[in-house]
C-alpha cells in the first residue's frame, strides 16, 4: 500500500494499543483503555468493511442460557463453574445496558420460552425432573426463581404442551447496539480501520510488529478480539463455529413475543419488525460448520425453513428475505470448562479475550473489560 507521510504520522505512528476486531469485545476493550489512558493513541483493526464475525449478526438474544443448556453444561463443568459462567452473563448484560442504555440498543425484557418438540421426550423430562433443581442452583444470581412452566400459548405445532419459561430473559436490536457502541468509540478519539487483515505478528522487548495484508507497523501492545477467527493467528483451544440465520419477510398481525429456544439452543428464533428471525442447525454437522466461511448450506437452509413450516408458522403463509451467517468462537463440546471464554496473556506486550460460546451479547462487554485490564 503506497501510504502517505501524513497517514502513517496520523494513524501508525506512536500507537499505544492495538486491538485486533471491531466486535463487542475489541470495542468495549478500547472503551475501557480510553477511560484507564486518555492519552493512549488506540488503533482498532477489523478485516471486514463491517465486524466480521458475529456482532453484527447475531440473533439479538440478550440471554443467559436455556434449562437444557445449562444441563447440558452440568456435564462439562462443575455446579460451581455453571453459576459463575451464568453470573458473567447476567453481569456482562448489565455492563451493556449501562455503557449504551436501553433505548439505544431497544431492550426488551419480554422473557424466553423453551420449546420441546413431540418426539423429545426425554429431554423434556429430564428438564422437569430437574428445574427445581436449578433453580436452588441459580437462585443466589437473581434472588428469584428463573424457570417455570407455561402452556402454548403462541400455538406452535408439533411441541410439548408446556414451555420452560424465564421471565429475566430479554432482547435487543443488534444494528442499534453496535452502531451506538461505534459511535461511543469513535466519539471517544479512538480510530477504527476497517479492510485490514492481521496476517502475523512478532515481538520485540518493547513493543509488537503488526504485518497486516497492506501494510507493517510497531504498536505497544497488541489485543486480539477475533473469536470466531482466533486460530488464525494464535494457538488457543477456540474453534470457529457458524451460525446460519434466515429472516421472513414482514408478517402481517405477528402475535409471537419473546426470545425461544429449541433443542438444548441450537435453534433460537424471535419477532424482529413482524419478521421471524430463525437461526441455528450447527448441530445437524458439527464439523461442517467449524468454518470461518460466510455461507449457507442447503442442509441447514432447509432445516429451518422446515421448523417454520411445521412448528413456528404451520399456518400462516411467509416468505424469506434474506439469509446470512456469522462465525462464533467456541470450545470442544467434549471438553472440561470449553464454555469459559480465555482472556489471557500471551507474551510480554500481546493479549487475547477470545471463545465467547455463543455469547457474545451478553459477555462481551465484560471480556472487553477484562482484557483491557490485563494491562
Amino acid at each position: 500500500m503506497n501510504l502517505s507521510y501524513w497517514e502513517i504520522k496520523s494513524w501508525l505512528t506512536h500507537v499505544d494499543f492495538t486491538i485486533v476486531g471491531s466486535g463487542i469485545v475489541g470495542l468495549n476493550c478500547a472503551l475501557q483503555l480510553k477511560q484507564r489512558f486518555p492519552k493512549a493513541h488506540i488503533l482498532i483493526l477489523e478485516k471486514g468493511v463491517l465486524p466480521q464475525g458475529a456482532s453484527t449478526k447475531n440473533a439479538g438474544f440478550a440471554c443467559f442460557g436455556s434449562l437444557s443448556e445449562i444441563l447440558d453444561d452440568l456435564k462439562t463443568h462443575t455446579e460451581e463453574a455453571v453459576v459463575n459462567i451464568v453470573e458473567k452473563r447476567v453481569n456482562g448484560l448489565k455492563l451493556l445496558r449501562h455503557t449504551l442504555g436501553d433505548t439505544n440498543i431497544d431492550y426488551k425484557q419480554l422473557g424466553g420460552f423453551e420449546l420441546f418438540t413431540e418426539t423429545n421426550s426425554t429431554l423434556f423430562e429430564n428438564c422437569l425432573s430437574n428445574k427445581a433443581h436449578i433453580n436452588k442452583l441459580l437462585k443466589p444470581v437473581f434472588k428469584k426463581e428463573v424457570f417455570s412452566l407455561k402452556g402454548n400459548s403462541f400455538n406452535f405445532k408439533n411441541i410439548k404442551s408446556q414451555y420452560v419459561f424465564n421471565a429475566f430473559e430479554g432482547q435487543i436490536d443488534t444494528g442499534k447496539m453496535m452502531d451506538s457502541l461505534m459511535h461511543l468509540v469513535l466519539k471517544s478519539g479512538i480510530k477504527i480501520l476497517n479492510n485490514i487483515t492481521v496476517e502475523a505478528f512478532s515481538e520485540d522487548a518493547s513493543s509488537v510488529k503488526i504485518k497486516t495484508n497492506l501494510f507493517e507497523f510497531s504498536s505497544s501492545k497488541l489485543l486480539i478480539a477475533t473469536n470466531g477467527f482466533a486460530s488464525q493467528l494464535i494457538n488457543e483451544a477456540v474453534k470457529p463455529a457458524r451460525a446460519q440465520v434466515l429472516i421472513t419477510k414482514p408478517i402481517k398481525d405477528l402475535h409471537i413475543k419473546g426470545t425461544f429456544h429449541l433443542d438444548k439452543g441450537y435453534y433460537y428464533f424471535r419477532n424482529i419488525d413482524n419478521r421471524i428471525l430463525l437461526g441455528g442447525g450447527r448441530n445437524l454437522d458439527f464439523k461442517a460448520e467449524e468454518t470461518t466461511e460466510l455461507k449457507q448450506t442447503e442442509l441447514v437452509q432447509n432445516k429451518l425453513e422446515t421448523l417454520l413450516k411445521t412448528t413456528i408458522l404451520p399456518e400462516i403463509p411467509f416468505e424469506i428475505d434474506h439469509r446470512w451467517s456469522g462465525i462464533m468462537g467456541v470450545g470442544s463440546r467434549l471438553q472440561s470448562g470449553q464454555k469459559k471464554a480465555i482472556v489471557k496473556q500471551l507474551g510480554s506486550n500481546v493479549f487475547c479475550g477470545v471463545r465467547l460460546g455463543g455469547m457474545g451479547v451478553a459477555i462481551g462487554s465484560i471480556i472487553g473489560k477484562e482484557l483491557a485490564d490485563l494491562i
